[in-house]
């Protein structure tokens, strides 16, 4: 049973941002980050330059060079190694993660694999700054996550080759766990894994087959919501899973110990519950753009049309599959295209989205949760509608070519 779109009883509509800034190349937004005075994006090539813009008036203020073949995550960290002071961690397809101080214009810290020159997709930071990990993409017969100490970076602590059989997409640290690592990858797997274990048959905790190619994922932070992390597919699915089932015998992959089993409590095409046929409530998603969690909020989902449109949906029960969902905000007319990037700056109260336009729009977004409305509305609950452009003809003109990857983040 497919789920449905109410309108929240607090929907608005905004359809002019408060400020908007745009690259200084053509090329697309494809990660923003927070740090105290700026906010940070990633370009996609020919750039591939990480830009800072002034927090208060949205001007262009300073420009990293990034990555030399493609900028593919963008990390704010509070510390690393030690430091005092908010820094961004970036990876690249250079087969390098790279530690930035903008007061120097240049990279603090540089981590390679031992001059290998695989390239890195995804990268994260332990919440004491003190591990940096690294995901691959496949190379040979292997995908690697692999470990640095970033205040020894000239090697590698440790690798893990076992955990994922092709490209590593997302890897997220627990905000509670320390050292438990969050990854997903185009095989379909979603683990968990122990950063510190040595040992890789001793290292996953739990391993959850969502039969598709993983392209995002995160922990849900709300206690009792009974979900702990959500993920997204490169074909519009979303997913909720939690760690509460125990399975008795090897995973495939894995054979020297019993692996908990992720529990899928629910798996739906993002693009299927649609509200139409209201002059003020109407919206079809064509893509699932980011989703947004924090201890002080529930889980926000974030989806684009091809037209540049953005809507926040929420739902108030992510263990349920036919629970219905909430439109809670749309923001309209800032973008020309796609919606690559987005960075819900909670404390601020304020939404930024990065597009293929080379714009960067702030929005004005309130932190408040809006409560679902049981009102009745004219809602469409299939999923089977036509899109204004499918993903095998984007893909064909060149959407993930180039050194132009589709992986967004958001913290």
């Amino acid at each position: 049973m497919a789920s449905v779109l109410l309108p929240s009883p607090a929907f608005s509509t905004t359809s002019t941002p408060v400020k908007s800034a745009s690259l200084s190349s053509q090329a697309y937004v494809l990660s923003i980050a927070p740090l105290p005075a700026y906010y940070a994006t990633s370009a996609s090539a020919p750039s591939n330059t990480i830009d800072l813009f002034d927090k208060t008036t949205l001007l262009g203020t300073q420009t990293l060079p990034g990555h030399e073949i493609g900028t593919t995550s963008l990390r704010p960290v509070e510390t690393i190694a030690n430091g005092s002071r908010p820094c961004l961690v970036s990876s690249g397809m250079d087969g390098s993660i790279k530690v930035w101080d903008e007061r120097t214009d240049s990279y603090s810290i540089k981590m390679t694999n031992l001059g290998k020159t695989g390239g890195f997709l995804c990268c994260d930071v332990s919440q004491d700054g003190l591990t940096v990990a690294g995901g691959t993409q496949l190379q040979g017969e292997d995908a690697h996550i692999i470990y640095w100490d970033p205040r020894q970076p000239a090697a590698p602590l440790r690798t893990h080759s076992s955990t994922h059989s092709d490209d590593i997409t997302v890897l997220r640290f627990s905000p509670d766990s320390p050292n438990v690592l969050l990854s997903a990858s185009t095989d379909g797997l979603i683990s968990t894994s122990t950063a510190d274990e040595d040992d890789e048959d001793e290292a996953v905790v739990h391993v959850g087959a969502w039969n598709c190619s993983v392209s995002q994922t995160g922990w849900i932070h709300s206690a009792g919501s009974g979900a702990k992390i959500w993920a997204s597919s490169d074909m519009e699915t979303f997913s909720t899973w939690s760690d509460e089932v125990q399975l008795p015998h090897a995973t495939v992959g894995y054979h020297a110990k019993n692996i908990n089993q992720l529990d899928q409590l629910q798996s739906q095409d993002i693009r299927g519950p649609s509200l139409h046929n209201h002059s003020q409530h109407e919206w079809l998603t064509d893509y699932l753009i980011t989703c947004h969690s924090s201890a002080t909020s529930a889980v926000k989902v974030f989806v684009g049309s091809n037209q540049g449109d953005v809507a926040l949906l929420t739902n108030p029960n992510l263990t349920v599959p036919a629970a219905p969902w909430s439109l809670c905000n749309t923001w309209t007319n800032g973008h020309t295209g796609i919606v690559r990037s987005l960075l819900w700056d909670e404390q601020n109260e304020l939404l930024l989205t990065g597009g293929e336009d080379a714009k960067i729009n702030v929005w004005a977004c309130p932190a408040s949760n809006p409560q679902l409305d049981g009102s009745a509305m004219e809602v469409d609950s299939s999923p089977s509608r036509k899109r204004d452009m499918d993903w095998e003809e984007e893909n064909e003109n060149g959407r993930e070519d180039d050194g132009m990857f589709w992986y967004p983040t958001i913290d």
